[in-house]
């Protein structure tokens, strides 16, 4: 009988091996199904909670409470501390060109230019925060996009990814707005729309800006976001 069962475990292992590989490179390549199966959720609201970046690293950014400073230089060659805005409404948005998901909302659809652009004369910032290890490898690339899509917002480099860390950025992309007095007001998605099919998405970001420039409180301060996983160093 125990023979019989081992020969059954060994089975069922064989069997369930090639599915658990192929999950191993989600968020690395495929299909952006395979990616919004794996990484995103489906953008539903949430109640807001506090969050660990991963490798162990505390996030420190929490709703509510003042979101983490920083200072990064864009791929403008330019230096931008987050601190230095204080007053106006930011927008961060975690990204990576390479990325289907940020193709499709930087390049397909310009998502995040027209929310961006909604606002333009207000005081509104906007921020592309790039994660990767190897984002520095690939500036050239993320010059040419920006330039190719009208990208008019500054994409700020993080190799390190201690940006990401504290703010517990997962995704590309992730999105977090921060409210005049410098708070963390809303993190999540974009929108609710992970797969791309709704002509008529839910655009939480631009609901959470409209709401601080009214002076409103955010009616949805929290989403699970969706996209490829953010490529940090190991």
């Amino acid at each position: 009988m125990n023979a019989r069962k081992s020969l059954m475990v060994v089975a069922l292992l064989v069997v369930a091996l090639p599915a658990w590989a192929h999950c191993g490179n989600c968020g690395v390549g495929g299909s952006e199904k395979d990616q919004a199966d794996s990484h995103a959720g489906h953008g539903h609201a949430e109640h807001a909670g506090h969050d660990h970046a991963e490798h162990g690293e505390a996030t420190t950014a929490t709703l509510g409470h003042p979101a983490p400073d920083f200072t990064l230089t864009g791929v403008d060659g330019k230096t931008y501390k987050l601190s230095d805005l204080k007053g106006k409404v930011i927008v961060l948005e975690w990204t990576n060109h390479t990325c289907p998901f940020v193709v499709r909302h930087q390049g397909d659809k310009k998502t995040m230019q027209k929310t961006f652009a909604k606002f333009a004369g207000k005081p509104v910032a906007w921020f592309g925060i790039d994660s990767s290890h190897y984002c520095m490898e690939k500036i050239d690339g993320a010059k040419a996009w920006v330039k190719k899509n009208d990208v008019t917002y500054p994409i700020l480099m993080d190799a390190s990814g201690k940006v990401g860390h504290m703010y517990g950025a997962k995704s590309t992309p992730h999105m977090f707005v921060i409210d005049q007095k410098g708070n963390l007001a809303y993190t999540g998605a974009i929108d609710d729309d992970p797969m791309g099919s709704s002509d008529h998405a839910r655009n939480y970001v631009e609901e959470a800006v409209t709401s601080l420039l009214k002076g409103s409180t955010v009616a949805v301060a929290k989403t699970k976001q969706y996209g490829c996983s953010v490529k940090y160093k190991k």
